[in-house]
């Protein structure tokens, strides 16, 4: 695939199998923990699908990681156009439990491609592909299974399920105490609607992929966590101690980035030539983007917009180009004009990390994704929390009240989900840029900076725990071996 990274003597120390889901936000992660592999003299295989397979190659161009390309099913449904391969290309949103539990067709491929490789040390497969558990007991090897999320959400998740905490309150705003940690107080809309409803009559297919990715993990060897310890000491801990499978935390993967250089003199995004000129100026700038998944209406897209315009601070915004419905019904060329040289909008994929690194972003208006989540904290910039869907609004959560590195948004009915008006979030954006408020969370994000990038150095932390894992698997590995070798004499 290209130049080498420590590929000598690869071949001796262990083979390990990595297999993302089809969304950028799940592979990025899974694409950085290969590098770490690599670095730590083991063979990387990556399984992945025709279209998204030029993302991933160009992603590891420079390193020995093979990739391998599986058939994706075709004629899933007619309402997902034939040659989508990737949740971020879906029409809709609500198609995701569709195309999810579609993924369960390659399984028959997924195993004739193993059979082809060399001895298999370990696996490291994305939740939602809970049927790649059957492939690798099949073949006799560990499967990790990874989540693109948090401790502190996966923890509060669990308590909340096992103790049916969501069944009690007879409003979706009413603040329920979560008994394990008592200090947490979180309310129906923090939970995908999925999670809240009692399907046990009629299975919707929201319950069917959620009941088959948590029995897999369940039974997996283990979960790695792109998180790091220092981060979310008390849940990770409590997971530890009495949840299963072990969770091992080896992030944040996006510090593998960190050191990656960027060929300035060709191919400047015009977006990073921006941000310069604002640096020159002594000029601060907030960014917003909401991730590939948000939808978000004319009308909020529209307050966005003229809260932004009224608050005279500097902005880059991050519009999805997924199609012009998004923008139907305001005039996003007039908005343009009227900032033009304070304000710009991107409406192209953009290199969030090298966004948020870049010294003249000091605020992130953010849904909370956790990948957002990490690199927010990594570049050391405070976030705006303003969640959306799946487990962000728990990361918001965590972000505002629990490590409090971040503010959060403004909404009309003060409600998790509510609708935020432009008076709300001009006040917010000038409390994250300008406030005392603002400064505090400053201070301390960069505090989690700084342990951030220790836990991944040599001896830190996640440098540890990642160390641990490739030990103990790669030795039972060749135990297997040694055995099946004596076996055969």
């Amino acid at each position: 695939m290209g130049s080498t990274i420590n590929s000598q003597h690869v071949e001796d120390e262990g083979h390990v199998v990595l297999f993302p889901f089809m969304s950028k936000g799940h592979s990025i992660p899974l694409l950085h923990l290969s590098r770490l592999f690599l670095a730590r003299r083991l063979r990387v295989t990556i399984f992945t699908t025709p279209a998204n397979r030029p993302f991933v190659n160009q992603s590891l161009a420079d390193t020995s990681a093979s990739v391998i390309s599986l058939p994706f099913p075709q004629s899933i449904s007619p309402k997902i156009p034939a040659g989508i391969e990737s949740t971020d290309k879906l029409p809709s949103i609500d198609l995701f439990f569709t195309f999810a539990l579609t993924t369960g067709h390659m399984q028959p491929d997924f195993e004739r491609a193993l059979q082809t490789l060399p001895r298999v040390s370990f696996m490291v497969s994305d939740a939602f592909l809970w049927w790649t558990l059957d492939s690798a007991d099949k073949l006799g090897f560990p499967r990790f299974v990874f989540y693109g999320c948090g401790n502190y959400a996966m923890s509060v998740s669990k308590v909340v399920a096992e103790n049916r905490l969501l069944q009690g309150p007879e409003s979706d705003d009413e603040l329920i105490t979560v008994t394990r940690f008592p200090w947490i107080k979180i309310t129906r809309k923090d939970f995908d609607e999925a999670f809240t409803k009692d399907d046990h009559d009629q299975p919707s297919q929201a319950s069917e992929f959620n009941m088959k990715a948590v029995v897999a993990t369940i039974r997996s060897f283990g979960m790695i966590s792109n998180s790091f310890y220092e981060l979310e000491p008390v849940f990770t801990d409590y997971w530890n101690s009495e949840c299963e499978p072990k969770v091992w935390c080896v992030g944040p993967l996006c510090q593998v980035a960190q050191d990656e250089p960027h060929d300035d003199h060709h191919d400047k995004p015009i977006w990073i030539e921006w941000l310069d000129e604002k640096l020159e100026e002594g000029s601060w700038v907030l960014y917003v983007a909401f991730g590939t998944q948000a939808e978000l209406s004319a009308e909020q897209l529209q307050e966005i917009a003229k809260g932004l315009e009224n608050s005279n601070i500097n902005f880059l915004w991050v519009i999805r180009s997924k199609g012009s419905e998004e923008t139907a019904g305001w005039d996003i060329n007039g908005f343009e004009e009227r900032v033009n040289g304070r304000g710009m909008v991107v409406k192209e994929w953009v290199d969030q990390r090298r966004i948020l690194m870049h010294e003249s972003v000091k605020g992130f208006v953010s849904h909370c994704g956790w990948n957002s989540v990490l690199e927010s904290i990594c570049a050391g910039v405070p976030i705006l929390a303003w969640p959306m869907m799946a487990e962000q609004p728990l990361n918001a959560r965590m972000v505002v009240e629990e490590i409090k590195v971040g503010l959060r948004v403004e909404t009309c009915d003060g409600s998790v989900k509510g609708f935020v008006k432009s008076e709300g979030l001009e006040k917010m954006v000038k409390e994250l840029m300008e406030g005392e408020k603002g400064e505090e969370v400053r201070k301390k994000v960069k505090e989690f900076a700084e342990l951030a990038n220790k836990a991944v150095k040599e001896g830190g932390s996640s440098w540890l725990t990642l160390q641990s894992l490739i030990d103990e698997t790669t030795l039972s590995s060749k135990k297997l071996d040694d055995e099946s070798g004596s076996h055969n004499e």
